[in-house]
C-alpha cells in the first residue's frame, strides 16, 4: 500500500511557531525530504526529533525526485519541508510535489506560516487582494517584461528579494511603477531584528543609499490607481479609434499611428500595438 507525502509548514524565523500537529508528523513520518538537512536538523534537533533526512532542493536531479517518489509508493510516509515557511511557494520542493500528484500518491498538507501572508497583515497596505510575484527574474529581458506587466496591476503586489540585489530592484520598481509609489519593506519576519518600513519607493532607495540590506526581505507595494488606470485606457482607446480613422482616410498604418500620437500625446508604439 503506497504511503503519503505531507507537504509540512515550517516556522519562518521564530522557532516557537510551530504547530503541535506539525511536530507530531515531522516525528511519525518515516522520513523528510528537506531543502537544506543543515536548517531542518537544528529544527529537529530543537524539538529532539530524531526522523531521518533526505536532501531535496533546486539543483536535485529528476533522479532524486523518482527515488523519493518510489520510496512513498514502496508504503513509507515522506514530510517535505522547506527552510522556512510553506514548502512550494517560491521553492524547490514544487516539482516533487506536482510528481507524486501525477503518480497518484496520496498528498496533503500540514499548514504553517508564511512570509507572504504575514507581511501582508504587517504591511499597512490594502489586503482585500494582492499578488504574489516570488522573486524577480535576473536575466534583463525577462525581468523587464515582468515589470511592464505589473504597471497596471492594481491589486497589491507582494515580491521575495535577497539583500544583496534589494538596491537594484528598488531602482527597477521606481523606474517601472513610479517613485511616489508606496512600499512596506518587510525584514526578518519573526526574527529579533523584525522590522517594517512604510515609505516610498524613493524613500526606500534613499534608506538603502545609506545603509547596507540586511536579512531576506518581502517588498509590498501598493497597486496601481485604478481610477488612473482606467482614464488612461480610455485615452488609448480613443487613440486607436483616430488612428484607425486615419488609417481608414488613405495613410499608413504606421503615419495614421504617428497623427494620433500627436494629437493625444500618447506614445505611437503603444497605438500601433493595440490597432
Amino acid at each position: 500500500m503506497s504511503g503519503t507525502l505531507y507537504i509540512i509548514g515550517t516556522p519562518i524565523g521564530n522557532l516557537e511557531d510551530i504547530t503541535l500537529r506539525q511536530l507530531r508528523m515531522l516525528e511519525e513520518v518515516d522520513f523528510i525530504a528537506a531543502e537544506d538537512t543543515r536548517v531542518t536538523r537544528k529544527l529537529l534537533s530543537h524539538y529532539n526529533i530524531k526522523t531521518p533526512l533526505v536532501s531535496f532542493h533546486e539543483h536535485s536531479r529528476e533522479s532524486e525526485a523518482n527515488r523519493i517518489a518510489s520510496r512513498i509508493l514502496g508504503g513509507e510516509n515522506c514530510g517535505i519541508v522547506t527552510d522556512a515557511g510553506m514548502p512550494c511557494i517560491s521553492d524547490p520542493g514544487e516539482p516533487l510535489i506536482k510528481l507524486c500528484c501525477d503518480m497518484g500518491i496520496s498528498v496533503t498538507a500540514v499548514p504553517g506560516p508564511s512570509a507572504v501572508v504575514t507581511a501582508i497583515a504587517l504591511a499597512g497596505q490594502a489586503a482585500s487582494q494582492f499578488v504574489f510575484e516570488g522573486f524577480l527574474p535576473v536575466p534583463k529581458k525577462e525581468r523587464s517584461q515582468r515589470l511592464k506587466r505589473l504597471t497596471s496591476e492594481i491589486r497589491t503586489i507582494v515580491l521575495y528579494e535577497a539583500p544583496h540585489k534589494l538596491v537594484r530592484t528598488l531602482t527597477d520598481l521606481g523606474e517601472a511603477l513610479g517613485c511616489d509609489r508606496s512600499i512596506s519593506l518587510c525584514r526578518e519576519l519573526t526574527k529579533v531584528h523584525e522590522e517594517v518600513i512604510r515609505t516610498t519607493i524613493s524613500g526606500a532607495q534613499e534608506i538603502y543609499s545609506n545603509k547596507e540590506p540586511r536579512g531576506e526581505y518581502v517588498l509590498v507595494v501598493a497597486g496601481a490607481d485604478e481610477s488612473s488606470f482606467n482614464e488612461e485606457c480610455l485615452s488609448l482607446e480613443n487613440a486607436v479609434k483616430l488612428a484607425r480613422e486615419y488609417a481608414e482616410s488613405g495613410l499608413k498604418k504606421r503615419d495614421a499611428c504617428k497623427k494620433a500620437a500627436e494629437e493625444t500625446g500618447l506614445r505611437c508604439n503603444d497605438i500601433y500595438s493595440s490597432l
